[in-house]
C-alpha cells in the first residue's frame, strides 16, 4: 500500500511538474509576439513551409469531404422535400465543424509532425545547446517564429478547406444531381451568417493553431535527444494533438451555443 501511494504521488509531482513547464513556454511564445513580428522574415518563411506544402492536402480532402457532404445530404434531404437546401446543409457542416475540426487534424498530421521531428532532432544533434553556449535563446531564435507561423496559417487552411468543401458540394449538388443552382447558392446565402457561422468557425481555427503548434513543439523541444525519443515525440504529438482538438472542439461549440 505504501509502495502504491508512493508511486501515485510520485507521477502527481511529475504531472503538476509538466503543467508547469507547458504553462511557462507557452507564455513566453505568446509574449515573444513583438519579437517575431519584427523578424517577420522568419515567420513568413515557416508559413510557407506548414501552409503550402500542407495546401495540396488541404484541398483535396476538402473537395471530397465536399463530395459526400453533397451525396449524403441529398439523399437525406429528399425524403422531406428540401432538396433544396443542400447547399446551406454543405455549408453550415463545413464552416461550423467540418472545416475547423478535419483541417487541424490534417494540419496536425502533416505539419505538426514535420515541426516535432525538426525540433527533436535539432536536440539530438546538440543544436540547440550550441544555441545556448553562444548566448542565443533556442525559444526567441526557433521556437516562437514556427509557433507564430501555425497559429497565423490554421485560420488560412480552415478557410481554404470550407471554400473547396462547398465548391466539392456544388459539383455533385448541382453539376451532377441536378438540384437548382439558385436554391443551392441562395438558401446558402440567406441561412449563413457571417459572425455566427463563419466567424464562429474562424474562433476554433486561431484556438486549434495555437493548440497543435504548442503541443508540436513542445513535444520536440522535451523529446529525449535519441532516435527513439524523437520517434516517440512525434506520435505523441499526433494523439495530444488530435484529442486535444476533439476535446477542443466539443467545449467551443458547447460555449458558442450558449451564448
Amino acid at each position: 500500500m505504501r509502495d502504491f501511494v508512493g508511486g501515485v504521488g510520485a507521477w502527481t509531482r511529475e504531472r503538476v511538474a509538466d503543467i508547469g513547464q507547458a504553462t511557462v513556454l507557452f507564455v513566453r511564445l505568446v509574449l515573444l509576439a513583438p519579437a517575431c513580428l519584427r523578424r517577420f522574415g522568419l515567420v513568413r518563411d515557416h508559413m510557407h513551409f506548414l501552409g503550402n506544402y500542407s495546401l495540396a492536402i488541404i484541398s483535396i480532402s476538402g473537395l471530397f469531404v465536399g463530395f459526400v457532404l453533397a451525396l449524403q445530404g441529398y439523399n437525406t434531404l429528399q425524403r422531406f422535400g428540401s432538396a433544396s437546401a443542400l447547399g446551406l446543409l454543405v455549408a453550415l457542416s463545413l464552416v461550423r465543424e467540418l472545416g475547423p475540426v478535419v483541417s487541424a487534424l490534417l494540419f496536425t498530421g502533416r505539419a505538426g509532425t514535420s515541426l516535432t521531428a525538426e525540433i527533436g532532432l535539432m536536440k539530438a544533434g546538440e543544436q540547440l545547446s550550441a544555441m545556448e553556449m553562444m548566448a542565443i535563446d533556442p525559444v526567441r531564435r526557433i521556437l516562437a517564429p514556427r509557433f507564430w507561423a501555425g497559429v497565423l496559417v490554421m485560420p488560412i487552411l480552415g478557410a481554404i478547406f470550407s471554400a473547396v468543401g462547398i465548391l466539392g458540394g456544388w459539383l455533385v449538388g448541382v453539376v451532377m444531381i441536378g438540384v437548382d443552382a439558385g436554391s443551392f447558392w441562395g438558401q446558402m446565402q440567406d441561412g449563413v451568417d457571417v459572425w455566427r457561422d463563419v466567424g464562429n468557425g474562424f474562433i476554433k481555427t486561431v484556438v486549434f493553431g495555437f493548440t497543435v503548434s504548442f503541443i508540436a513543439l513542445r513535444q520536440g523541444y522535451e523529446a529525449q535527444a535519441t532516435p527513439e525519443g524523437v520517434a516517440r515525440a512525434t506520435t505523441r504529438t499526433v494523439v495530444m494533438a488530435s484529442l486535444s482538438v476533439l476535446a477542443l472542439d466539443f467545449v467551443l461549440t458547447a460555449l458558442m451555443f450558449s451564448l
